[in-house]
């Protein structure tokens, strides 16, 4: 009988891809401005920042046969921490930095020292600021909503 608890794999893995929806989705110049108020450790790239295509598939109908869309360009980088853990970083369009950035951070989330620290320090603000973004657009967008109604029309 297996239990579920915190510290497993799978809750580090889900935090992990937390965090990397939170990185891909947020603005480069945020992810440096949080970067700049912790220590960073001593890591080397183990792929140096390259952009490249892949290739976008959908699907007719949203859930029928799958065909392909088109190609979008990505950056992607991997980042080694001198404690051994091993990041990886991607991200729509050419912005290599920021995939360097996105790979430190997945090493940094994987290290016990280190996980702490940049979730508190460069994960939540960039997580509290999308939701708050997301939350100001949904009110803005609700305050435009109209509701329109039928009324019943007696018979006879």
């Amino acid at each position: 009988m297996s239990s579920t608890n915190s510290t497993g794999p799978n809750s580090k893995q889900a935090q992990r891809k937390a965090a990397m929806s939170v990185l891909a989705h947020s603005a480069a110049s945020d992810i440096a401005g949080r970067l700049a108020a912790i220590t960073l450790p001593g890591h080397e790239n183990l792929r140096e920042p390259e952009n490249g295509l892949v290739m976008m598939r959908g699907r007719v109908g949203g859930d029928g046969a799958p065909f392909n869309l088109g190609e979008a360009t990505v950056s992607r980088a991997a980042v080694r921490l001198a404690s051994g853990e091993v990041g990886f970083g991607y991200t729509l369009g050419r912005d290599a930095e920021k995939a360097r950035m996105i790979a430190l951070c997945d090493a940094m989330v994987q290290s016990a020292e280190l996980s702490g620290e940049v979730e508190a320090k460069v994960i939540a603000p960039l997580r509290a600021a999308m939701n708050a973004e997301r939350s100001r657009k949904a009110a803005e967008t609700a305050a435009t909503r109209v509701d329109f109604y039928t009324m019943v029309r007696g018979e006879g």
